[in-house]
């Protein structure tokens, strides 16, 4: 450990151990007499913190003392979570994030991140080049502009890439001193947040077109310099934006969007598991995503995608996959059609044509909601699937929970105990008619620590779409539904490290394999793989 003052050691949570200092570490460091004298070990510790996590009484109390152990020691912080993976982590990202977002400048108490504001637009580089890491593997970057499904959060918008990048070091190993938080501060339209004193980031509204642009260029431009070989996530941006920052930069700097890619590839995991328990095929499926933002394109692509790999072609392909927005079907009859909805448009017809029509029209298998409206997916709605399809996939993605499109309750009322389902959020396990039917949540955190150790072992150019079809596959043939008629489409996240390190491990090959890094043999890649994997310990 090097030399530090000893009030610096314990502020420090990559250096702190608190409790846990050896005898000869406390003489060597001058931490006797500021610490009491018992030596804990980390086990010890985690027990200690445990039961203090325990006696929390609200939701959002339990993310502030996490948060407090994880501003003050990292390693125990993780190793006490990593040991209650399941029940803890609701309160380190959805739902609970959400609320932290909502309320960030009244609960805001210790820096964690970089942020970047329009006014200081000029001291980017500076501020990049003060960055105290020397090495950073991966950054998670948002401009707050669409929290979850709670909209423009303006500087609230950070919580998310932290909670993001706490997931990077759970599931994925990504050391912690190696991940960064940036929140791109330029304004809200957020009323509420700009007529409060209390409010933290820039009291002005957003910025758009070529200021706003310039300033992501200039911000990319000073990441690049200083972190050449960084694995850029781009987080939470508005529907405007998201899109197209992804395709301007994808191949300036290794990057992706997980709204976009994350949420695409894990939704796929997800069908390819419902679709064979229906003994069928992806072809077959006729889809209906409600919702034509970022992440409903996002999946419509990726589905698209891979019916193309499957072996039929684009136009079969199209055939089989509607969009459905804030004027119904999106159709070429539409004026203004978004641009990147054009590609998914059917064929002109009159007037608007909403969900339920689309359901009665085309009686699809597969219905998905990336739409933020609570309860779109009415009794009527489903009933109606229902009476179409023996065994309807319905995927309410829309988080956090007061924002999901159904309850999995009334979606099993509603299909007779038959639908297969994933949400976006975490729900209860719903009995029906005696029966106990665990509800998965269609979780991005299935999907990205994967693809970030891998692209971070092997120091891929670039994060490709093979990547994410691939991830989406192995974690398919993870799911406990295959094995039994009752089980979850996804596994516990207690697996989920293991899962991380199998996608991690073939997202090194794809990019070897598509010349995004230098060729090595299985072994190699093992270790390379291994050699990037963190564990909490003293």
């Amino acid at each position: 450990m090097k030399p530090c003052k000893p009030e610096h050691i314990l502020s420090d949570p990559l250096l702190n151990k608190g409790t846990a200092f050896t005898k000869s570490e406390r003489d060597r460091l001058k931490l006797s007499g500021l610490i009491p004298y018992h030596v804990s070990t980390l086990e010890q510790q985690v027990q200690r913190r445990y039961q203090n996590f325990k006696a929390q009484t609200t939701d959002l109390a339990k993310h502030l003392f996490l948060s407090s152990i994880h501003n003050r020691n990292e390693v125990l912080f993780y190793k006490l979570v990593s040991e209650h993976i399941t029940e803890m982590l609701p309160y380190i990202y959805t739902p609970t994030v959400g609320d932290v977002s909502l309320h960030y400048s009244y609960l805001y108490t210790e820096p964690r991140g970089i942020y970047l504001s329009y006014p200081q637009k000029n001291k980017i580089e500076e501020i990049i080049n003060n960055i105290s890491q020397d090495e950073i593997d991966v950054i998670v970057v948002t401009d707050g502009e669409r929290i979850l499904g709670l909209g423009d959060l303006g500087i609230g918008g950070m919580a998310i890439p932290v909670g993001k990048l706490t997931l990077y070091t759970l599931f994925g190993g990504i050391h912690p001193g190696r991940t960064l938080p940036i929140m791109l501060d330029v304004g809200t339209n957020n009323p509420t947040l700009l007529n409060d004193p209390l409010y933290l980031g820039w009291h002005e509204k957003r910025i758009s077109g070529k200021e706003y642009y310039a300033f992501i260029d200039r911000f990319v431009k000073a990441i690049k310099k200083r972190f050449p070989k960084v694995l850029l996530q781009w987080e939470d941006f508005g529907r405007e934006h998201a899109r197209p920052l992804l395709e301007k930069y994808r191949h300036q700097i290794c990057s992706f969007n997980d709204d976009i890619q994350g949420t695409a590839s894990v939704a796929l995991a997800s069908l390819l598991t419902a679709i064979k328990m229906n003994h069928a095929e992806l072809h077959e499926q006729r889809i209906v995503i409600f919702g034509g933002g970022s992440a409903g394109i996002g999946i419509a692509n990726h589905f698209l995608g891979a019916m193309i790999a499957a072996g039929i072609t684009q136009e079969k392909a199209l055939e089989q996959i509607y969009i459905i927005d804030v004027h119904g079907l999106v159709h070429l009859g539409l004026p203004n059609i978004p641009q990147h909805q054009k590609l998914f448009a059917r064929p002109k017809r009159k007037g608007q044509i909403p969900l339920l029509d689309v359901v009665k029209e085309i009686r699809p298998t597969v219905l998905i909601g990336v739409s933020a409206q609570p309860g779109v997916f009415n009794e009527e709605v489903i009933t109606t699937m229902a009476g179409y399809v023996e065994r309807p996939i319905i995927f309410p993605l829309s988080n956090p929970t007061s924002k999901s499109e159904a309850h999995p309750a009334d979606l099993l009322q509603w299909t007779k105990g038959k639908a297969i389902i994933a949400t976006g959020s975490p729900f209860e396990d719903v009995t029906y008619q005696g029966k106990k039917f665990s509800i998965a949540q269609c979780n991005n955190v299935y999907i990205y620590p994967g693809i970030g150790l891998g692209v971070i072992a092997c120091k891929a150019k670039e994060v490709s779409e093979t990547m994410f079809y691939k991830a989406a596959e192995i974690l398919s043939k993870h799911s406990p539904m295959l094995k039994t008629a009752h089980g979850t489409l996804f596994p516990s996240f207690e697996k989920l490290s293991e899962i991380s390190r199998e996608i991690a491990l073939a997202v090194v090959k794809v990019a070897q394999d598509e010349g995004l890094s230098k060729k090595t043999d299985e072994k190699t890649r093992k270790k390379m793989v291994d050699a990037a994997i963190w564990h909490p310990k003293y």
